[in-house]
């Protein structure tokens, strides 16, 4: 075994191959993050042309992948999530599909020359990119199984086993499945995007997936104090380097707690933070909900006794609906005619929701809308949407 492990120039115990395997595949999982998903896909910050290139010969390294390609496929994921267009929505693919044949997915949708036409603008076009890597991404991780080699000898070829499986394994399969299928949410934009965990190190930040969805050209994914985002930290010591300028990051929620009346900053704040606002609407209403459906089961009403369906309802009174399977529709719309109750949590929700999406109605006229939503909501009956209205007119 000794021996086996000499033929290498460099010979280490057991955990230093581990070590190095590790350190090696966070830096394809740094460049992925940074260079692929916050530089070149969301233009959230902006590289050095030394670093944004070193970035891109790691990745054709470790993964062979073309930033056209990954920048295509994540635009579209955000254009078209959880429809049938999207490139890998667990929603629609199934879960074990995308956490097990993610890479499948992704190399499907990098042959749909269309995608990579309608999303792939603004990705680097030199010569390097079009005589090498984009016609070679092969001849990289070749040459990075030849580097191991010589590195650490036929160790070395289990080191690379490992670099070759890490993005397939975390990126393609547990960002784009478990981040849409498990875990909690601090926002909710209208899709089913989840933070794993709310400390971002093992996929550089990326496990912070919900904080993404909600703001999209954020260069910080954490959010919340106790959210960690490693990504986040290279990024600012690339910045105090002078190798990095971060061009957005997500606003900060603030309230003015001794607020009443809601002005032309009410509203303004309400409509950036609306994923937000959405995400408080729903915690206020969630108890509400579950014990309105609750009775409705006991009452034994035709078409609410199946539980799956039930916790569908749920879910939608407190979602945007979209494409909604034919027996979950049935049961809202039987929940929503037999209790006044739910009736009245949906149709608030989506009368909130209704303030962003007009894109004619004027300042002045939206101002009087939230004002008189908020009233309705504090003349109901439903003690919970009064409190959520009393924080509603606190935001500024």
């Amino acid at each position: 075994m000794q021996q086996f492990m000499q033929l290498g120039l460099f010979e280490l115990p057991w955990w230093g191959y581990v070590l190095v395997t590790l350190i090696m595949t966070h830096m394809t999982i740094a460049s992925v993050t940074i260079f692929l998903h916050r530089h070149q896909s969301h233009h959230a910050l902006t590289l050095h042309p030394i670093v944004s290139h070193c970035f891109r010969f790691w990745l054709w390294l470790t993964t062979g992948m073309v930033t056209k390609e990954w920048v295509a496929i994540h635009r579209k994921h955000h254009a078209k999530c959880e429809t049938a267009e999207d490139p890998h929505s667990p929603q629609i693919h199934g879960i074990s599909k995308v956490l097990f044949e993610g890479t499948k997915l992704y190399c499907i949708e990098a042959k749909n020359t269309a995608t990579l036409d309608k999303y792939g603008h603004g990705t680097p076009d030199d010569w390097v990119e079009r005589h090498v890597y984009s016609p070679h991404p092969v001849l990289g991780i070749v040459i990075m199984l030849v580097i191991d080699l010589v590195l650490f000898g036929p160790v070395g070829f289990i080191v690379w086993g490992v670099q070759m499986l890490w993005i397939p394994l975390f990126a393609a399969g547990v960002i784009n499945g478990v981040g849409h299928y498990y875990g909690y949410r601090n926002f909710a934009p209208n899709d089913t995007s989840t933070n794993i965990l709310p400390w971002g190190i093992l996929i550089g930040g990326e496990e912070l997936h919900n904080n993404h969805h909600a703001y999209v050209t954020s260069a910080k994914l954490s959010n919340k104090w106790w959210e960690f985002d490693i990504g986040w930290m290279y990024i600012r010591i690339l910045e105090m380097l002078g190798l990095a300028k971060v061009c957005k990051v997500a606003p900060i929620v603030r309230f003015n707690l001794p607020k009443t009346p809601c002005d032309e900053g009410t509203l303004q704040a309400v409509i950036t933070h609306r994923f937000d606002v959405l995400a408080k609407f729903a915690k206020y209403l969630k108890q509400p909900t579950i014990t309105e459906i609750r009775n409705l089961r006991a009452q034994a009403i035709p078409g609410l006794q199946d539980a799956q369906a039930l916790e569908a309802v749920r879910h939608w009174l407190q979602n945007d609906v979209g494409k909604i399977a034919e027996r979950e529709q049935a049961a809202l719309d039987q929940a929503l005619h037999s209790s006044q109750k739910l009736s009245t949590i949906y149709a608030m929700r989506q009368d909130l929701a209704a303030l962003w999406s007009s894109s004619t109605t004027s300042k002045e006229q939206l101002v009087k809308q939230l004002e008189n939503w908020c009233r309705r909501a504090e003349e109901s009956d439903i003690s919970a949407l009064q409190d959520f209205s009393r924080k509603l007119r606190c935001y500024d």
